[in-house]
């Protein structure tokens, strides 16, 4: 078994994970796994950072294969004991322009962004060891969704004794509603992107609780962060940051110093704690 400590990003052959990647190659003491679900993908891209002097490793993981994710955690537990630095990346947005029905941008958007995202920290969370850091790529567009739903879900949202049980409900919810086409009365607004990432900051929020109250020892910092608006495929080119200034946020999270006691489940964006 590996002494090293280990870092890995999730949907890393690109955009804001790639970047995140090449950050922590630089200013992160362990080995930094990029992770992708297409191996051809990822190889490249870690044949690209090996190119700029840096030396990144490569594991297939799809987070939306729970085989995938199983093995990979068999893998770093194998390998390493553990995870130190766990950064949840992979997402995906459909465009403005898109014609697929709403019903099923919400269904495929909440699968990714919200479900496969909570069943891989649910898979890896047990084997993030003491003193470790998990961070949820979010977006701000969580925060302005929040708004944009009815007092009662806000309140919810918001809630400090929200479980986790309750929050997949709420998710099901949008989703059924969506398809129905009911989901306007019923208080939410018409953003699945944006209701997929209130999902995620909330289930951070509540993974931190958890954590806090079940390895309160540990020192595991949990958080979700914005990395701005960033020129990838998913924003398009018309952002103003570029992906490596987008990694700046969560790498930040990522190396909260050793003994930190906060951020701890909070949403945080260009460095600072934000309200939600």
């Amino acid at each position: 078994m590996s002494n090293s400590k280990v870092a890995l990003v999730t949907g890393a052959n690109k955009g804001i994970g790639f970047a995140i990647v090449r950050a922590l190659c630089k200013q992160y003491a362990g080995d930094v796994y990029l992770t992708a679900r297409d191996v051809e993908r990822g190889t490249a891209a870690v044949e690209s950072l090996k190119k700029e002097g840096l030396s990144p490793f490569f594991h297939q993981m799809d987070i939306d294969d729970p085989k995938s994710v199983v093995s990979a955690r068999d893998f770093f537990k194998e390998k390493y004991g553990g995870v130190d630095v766990l950064i949840n990346n992979a997402g995906i947005a459909f465009k403005n322009a898109d014609t697929t029905p709403f019903g099923t941008q919400a269904d495929v958007t909440l699968k990714t962004n919200f479900f496969a995202t909570r069943d891989m920290c649910n898979v890896f969370l047990p084997i993030i060891k003491s003193g470790g850091r998990v961070v949820n790529v979010s977006s701000m567009m969580s925060s302005m969704a929040l708004g944009r739903c009815s007092p009662e879900l806000q309140a919810r949202f918001r809630s400090d004794d929200i479980t986790e049980e309750e929050l997949v409900g709420l998710m099901e919810g949008f989703v059924s509603e969506a398809q129905a086409g009911t989901h306007a009365e019923r208080g939410w607004p018409s953003t699945a992107y944006g209701i997929s990432k209130t999902g995620l900051t909330t289930l951070t929020r509540i993974m931190a609780r958890n954590l806090s109250k079940e390895r309160p020892g540990d020192e595991i910092l949990c958080n979700a962060c914005c990395p701005g608006w960033v020129k990838t495929d998913m924003a398009g080119p018309n952002a103003p940051k570029s992906p490596d200034e987008g990694a700046v946020t969560p790498v930040y999270l990522a190396l909260l110093a050793a003994g930190a006691k906060e951020p701890h489940g909070q949403f945080v964006s260009e460095l600072k704690v934000q309200t939600w």
